[in-house]
């Protein structure tokens, strides 16, 4: 059975997102326990949000819809370095980790940005 690729999936920006995704779960893990349901669950919950922004997105009709999608993902993506900032300031985040954060999201801010671009072009 072949598996049909989905518009979403073939985005670099959710590729991206995606390894943004994952890196957030496995670097939470070493949190704090009483952080289980503060940092951990919000910077999770943005984790998982930014990719699902842009598959959500791709299914819409109109350059201008999916170009939505791609803001909202972008404002979930300034969330979570908003809250690495902030567990990095706490201790709860290593200078090493805290720094590859902010390069992947710097890597996948340019690449939503020039995505929201492309996608209001096509409107």
């Amino acid at each position: 059975m072949e598996i049909y690729e989905y518009s979403f999936e073939k985005l670099a920006a959710w590729k991206k997102a995606k390894e943004l995704a994952i890196w957030v779960y496995q670097i939470t893990k070493n949190f704090p326990t009483e952080e289980k349901y503060g940092l951990v669950s919000q910077m999770r919950r943005c984790g998982i949000g930014i990719p699902s922004h842009l598959a959500e997105g791709s299914g819409r009709i109109t350059g201008k819809d999916k170009a939505n999608f791609t803001s909202i993902a972008y404002s979930t993506l300034m969330e979570l370095l908003n809250q690495a900032i902030i567990s990095f300031e706490l201790g709860f985040l290593s200078k090493e980790d805290y720094l590859e954060t902010r390069r992947l999201a710097q890597t996948l801010s340019k690449m939503l940005n020039n995505l929201r671009n492309s996608q209001l072009k096509n409107a």
